[in-house]
C-alpha cells in the first residue's frame, strides 16, 4: 500500500486559507491606496475648513487646552494617591509597582503637554493649515 503523494481535503482547505489570507489584506491595502490617492484629492483642494469656520478654531484651542488641564490636575491626583498607598506599604514589589506607575503617569503629562506646542512650531514651519490658525499651546 502506498500513500498517495496528493494532499488531502483538509490540508487542501488550510492551503487555500492562507492563500487568501495573504490576498486579502494585500487587495484591502492596495484599495486604500488608491482611493487616498484620488478621493482625497478635492478634499485636499479646498481651502482650509477649519480656519475659514467661525467658532471652530477657538473650540479646538479651548479643547486642547481643557484636556491638557485635565491630564495635568490627573497626574496630581495619581501621584498624590500613589505616594499616599506607598507609604502603608510594605511588599516591596508593590512599592516598585506604584513607582513605576506613578512614572509612567509622569511620561503621558509630559507628552501631553509638549505635543501641542510641538505640533504648533513643527506646523508653522512645515505650512500644515492648521497649525496657521489654532494655536495648541495650552498657556
Amino acid at each position: 500500500m502506498s500513500q498517495d503523494q496528493t494532499p488531502s481535503n483538509p490540508e487542501r482547505s488550510t492551503e487555500n486559507e492562507s492563500l487568501l489570507t495573504g490576498k486579502i489584506p494585500r487587495q484591502a491595502a492596495l484599495t486604500v491606496v488608491l482611493l487616498s490617492l484620488f478621493a482625497v484629492q478635492p478634499a485636499a483642494a479646498q481651502s482650509n475648513a477649519v480656519c475659514s469656520a467661525d467658532n471652530l478654531p477657538s473650540m479646538i484651542e479651548g479643547f486642547f487646552q481643557l484636556t491638557t488641564a485635565l491630564g495635568i490636575v490627573g497626574l496630581a491626583i495619581v501621584w498624590q494617591a500613589d505616594s499616599l498607598i506607598e507609604m502603608f506599604t510594605l511588599n516591596p514589589e508593590q512599592k516598585k509597582g506604584l513607582k513605576r506607575h506613578k512614572r509612567s503617569a509622569m511620561k503621558s503629562a509630559v507628552v501631553l503637554v509638549v505635543l501641542g506646542p510641538l505640533y504648533t512650531v513643527a506646523g508653522s514651519m512645515m505650512g500644515l493649515p492648521l497649525a496657521q490658525c489654532v494655536d495648541l499651546v495650552p498657556w
